[in-house]
């Protein structure tokens, strides 16, 4: 199948994001059980979260070519729109100092309190797998929803967006395995203001897509609505920030 790499970039760079962001969270987690639990167990429920995740999108994938577009890109749209805002909506008041940052080395240090008081580790160790296959199956869901959504668009574009996917996962993997430890220099508010932002683009797109509105120069109009998006949320820090600054005063 040849892919339009002018249409397809958008899916691939969202997915990318989205899941990278998705996937360090998970990382860290895994190596709070590894270094406490044990590897085996890590890497046991980890790996079948992975293969459960891998059936699900096997199943996905085709369903979706028997559903009519127009209903895939509304409904895949709408929840789109509202999983982007919600990201969006956090990070912007990260950004504005109102709720605190997200910090992965506290992350791990609560996970790694959490595990050593689960008692002595056993060979066939349950709750080493069983926290490892938690946090994967659930941030690997939202990667799965996200890749669906992304590439539900059109024709074509659920490969790059799964391509994205899956070059944030290895990405991730490896940066996991050199420096062995969460990935807390990872600017995770920057991530998911961006993601926020694209997602929200995206299903604000697909959902005038399903409701057959003729975009301007179509595919090109995702630019527009994320520049837009972008605009809106830059402000919405400011206003945040000034705000907070009031309320600090009185």
């Amino acid at each position: 199948m040849t892919i339009d790499w002018a249409h397809a970039w958008p899916p691939f760079v969202a997915a990318f994001l989205a899941s990278t962001v998705e996937f360090v969270e998970a990382l860290t987690v895994v190596l709070a059980v590894g270094a406490v639990r044990g590897w085996r167990g890590a890497l046991t429920g980890a790996s079948a979260a992975m293969f459960l995740l891998l059936l699900i999108v096997a199943f996905l994938g085709p369903a979706l070519t028997r559903i009519p577009l127009a209903t895939v890109q509304l409904v895949v749209g709408g929840l789109l729109l509202l999983f982007g805002l919600r990201w969006l909506r956090k990070a912007i008041l990260r950004a504005a100092g109102i709720i605190p940052l997200h910090d992965e080395q506290a992350a791990f240090a609560r996970e790694t309190e959490s595990l050593r008081r689960e008692g002595a580790v056993r060979k066939w160790d349950e709750v080493g797998i069983a926290a490892a296959f938690k946090i994967t199956m659930l941030e690997g869901l939202e990667v799965v929803f996200i890749v669906i959504a992304v590439g539900a668009g059109g024709s074509g574009l659920l490969l790059p967006a799964g391509v994205g996917a899956v070059v944030a996962l290895l990405l991730v993997v490896f940066l996991g395995v050199a420096v062995h430890r969460p990935l807390a220099a990872v600017p995770e508010n920057t991530l998911k203001f961006t993601v926020g932002v694209l997602l929200s683009g995206f299903g604000t797109f697909w959902v005038g897509e399903g409701m057959g509105l003729a975009w301007p120069k179509e595919d090109w109009s995702i630019l527009a609505l994320v520049a837009g998006f972008l605009l809106v949320a830059l402000l919405a820090v400011r206003v945040c920030r000034a705000a907070r600054r009031v309320a600090v005063q009185h």
